[in-house]
């Protein structure tokens, strides 16, 4: 199956269709912040930005930046060609359980040590996850993700029809 047609990129834009494979992991400094139970649960200027080609970008935060009580191991795992063994997490907020709202890899593989003590948020499951001010939308499906803001485009990765990219 080939890839769809890209959509068109605008000043100040990045395409995901020029993101790598594997994917790449850096530090940025952007603000994040995710939301839940109506407060913020986690707040960083010192995440890890991880792009991979198709997929809209996913920030990782320092656990250290993430409320402290807020996170409980959850049930399951599953595998990453690329990052390893993923560990879940749920949430806690004043009493209230969030099932399998985060998920992190505590031994990542080579090339994404820097992951280990990091924490990814699914916008999906948050009331509200945003960057540098911007809220942002979920990727599609249940699996993946990714924090879609108006300076990434697609087509992502995750829609129908998607599973062969």
């Amino acid at each position: 199956m080939r890839p769809p047609r890209r959509d068109p990129v605008g000043p100040g834009q990045e395409s995901v269709w020029d993101y790598p494979r594997p994917p790449s992991a850096e530090v940025t400094p952007r603000r994040v912040v995710v939301e839940l139970g109506g407060r913020a649960v986690a707040t960083t200027d010192r995440a890890v930005r991880v792009c991979e080609t198709s997929h809209p970008p996913v920030y990782y935060v320092p656990r250290e930046d993430v409320v402290d009580g807020v996170l409980e191991r959850a049930a399951g795992a599953s595998w990453c060609e690329w990052k390893g063994a993923a560990t879940y997490w749920d949430a806690v907020v004043d009493g209230r359980r969030y099932p399998a709202v985060a998920w992190s890899y505590e031994q990542p593989t080579a090339g994404y040590e820097h992951l280990r003590s990091a924490v990814a948020f699914y916008p999906s499951k948050v009331d509200r996850a945003l960057v540098d001010g911007e809220q942002v939308r979920a990727q599609a499906g249940d699996f993946y993700g990714g924090w879609i803001t108006d300076d990434v485009v697609g087509p992502f990765k995750g829609e129908p029809g998607t599973l062969g990219w």
